[in-house]
């Protein structure tokens, strides 16, 4: 069934039937005709690329989405975003279609949300709540369901204030598709409040763990590389090629949520340790943001960071600008020589279009020079593998160092806390190795050995 053709929005588009549903949805992106500056809608990309999205958003969590469509705005309504006319006329659809549920591609206020979904008789889930119940359904680690359930428990506790004026309207429990709620506002607020505490202090405990952990990374001399990029970028696909490992990859959005880490040997003996991180999105709950800093310091502890994008898609500049904008909020200087785009997917263009990318690729200088890879075919990944090693190679100094032939301890030491790139033994009996370290290790190791 689809809506009827107005001047105010092109139709809804029926959708197939999904396969394993979980419910019957109507997917729509509200989006203003002439923007403002300030407005909460992403005027960057285009209505068609967010309506896109937003379907395999709905998706990633299995709802059976029976409709779509673009609603153009000429202005946001405080009371339910969108105008009384097209409410109504979505009402309309919503009854048609049986659907229980209505995503709506923006950030509502608890009041907004709560007017929709009187004037729909179903349930309504923005952007937000959407994208925090797929990082509830992705989250399998200890660290990954708290990460989560804390994000949830913030954002639903401003769905408390003023949100339900009826106590059988209110929401309960984890998740936000269950049914309502049966307790009293103000006990619902310190029982959030204390589990929000108790979360807060089990993460405060991750974080002590994870700086541990960096901490026995440094003392092992291996530079950390981390795969960060818009969801569905081929990140996963990206880290399975260079590892051999079998990390979940599949075309469906946040299919990574808990981080990865893998061990490898780059062309020229260099060891690394790989770091498969979450996936961003625009307008990503700042929440989340916030309750994954901890997962997300293994970005801003990296050596090298991987800026992996998707090529082949067609907003792929606006996506790029989405993953940059958060690498600066939490700290990564841009312009680092640590940073390098990958530029994926390749093999899903057109020839011509491929040929395009390589000249502008050539045209770039060397230090910022995107390295173009097809991980699904192979295509680019020694060249992408020589540049990370270039990269890490130019932060580490190199030391000559010798030994003595009885000095198994130190031998044994160096090899712990250093990267052995050579080991010569000599006539007299002694050893000479070529070490590579940190620069801030340099000089302790020249104070301990004859370097």
């Amino acid at each position: 069934m689809t809506e009827p053709k107005t001047k105010e929005s092109a139709p809804l588009q029926p959708q197939p039937e999904g396969k394993g549903a979980s419910g019957r949805a109507i997917v729509i992106v509200p989006h203003l005709r002439r923007p403002s500056k300030d407005g909460p809608l992403d005027a960057a990309r285009s209505p068609e690329a967010q309506l896109d999205e937003a379907v395999g958003l709905a998706l990633a969590i299995d709802l059976d989405v029976v409709s779509s469509g673009l609603v153009p705005l000429s202005e946001i309504r405080p009371a339910t975003f969108i105008g009384t006319g097209k409410v109504e006329e979505l009402a309309g659809i919503v009854r048609s279609e049986e659907a229980e549920l209505v995503v709506v591609d923006t950030a509502l206020s608890p009041v907004q949300q709560r007017n929709l979904e009187r004037a729909w008789n179903c349930k309504v889930l923005d952007r937000t709540g959407l994208i925090l119940e797929i990082f509830g359904r992705r989250a399998r680690t200890k660290e990954g369901t708290l990460q989560v359930e804390l994000a949830h428990l913030n954002w639903q506790k401003s769905r408390l204030v003023r949100s339900w004026t009826h106590l059988e309207r209110q929401r309960g429990g984890f998740g936000f598709l269950g049914g309502p709620g049966e307790t009293q506002i103000e006990a619902d607020r310190r029982v959030i409040g204390e589990r929000i505490h108790k979360i807060e202090r089990e993460l405060e405990q991750v974080r002590r763990t994870r700086g541990l952990h960096r901490a026995s990374r440094k003392r092992v001399p291996y530079p950390i590389v981390a795969l960060v990029g818009y969801t569905n970028a081929g990140k996963s696909t990206l880290f399975n090629r260079l590892t051999r490992a079998k990390v979940l990859a599949a075309d469906m959005l946040f299919a990574t949520l808990d981080p990865t880490l893998r061990s490898i040997e780059l062309p020229h003996g260099t060891k690394i340790i790989l770091s498969d991180t979450v996936g961003f999105i625009s307008d990503l709950p700042t929440t989340l943001i916030a309750a994954f800093r901890a997962t997300l310091e293994e970005v801003l502890e990296a050596d090298v960071i991987l800026h992996v994008r998707d090529v082949s898609h067609g907003d792929t500049e606006a996506q790029a600008a989405d993953v940059k904008a958060i690498l600066t909020e939490l700290g990564v200087d841009l312009m680092s020589r640590r940073l390098i785009e990958v530029w994926n997917k390749v093999d899903a263009l057109e020839k011509g279009g491929a040929e395009r990318l390589r000249e502008i690729v050539s045209r770039r200088p060397a230090e910022s020079r995107p390295v173009l890879v097809s991980a699904l075919t192979g295509e680019g990944i020694e060249a992408l593998l020589d540049e990370i090693e270039t990269r890490v190679s130019a932060g580490r100094a190199e030391l000559e160092v010798a030994l003595d032939a009885a000095d198994g301890e130190g031998l044994h030491w160096l090899y712990e806390h250093t990267e052995v790139l050579d080991r010569a033994d000599q006539e007299d009996g002694s050893l000479r190795l070529r070490v590579r370290v940190p620069p801030d290790r340099a000089d302790g190791i020249r104070r301990r050995f004859s370097a």
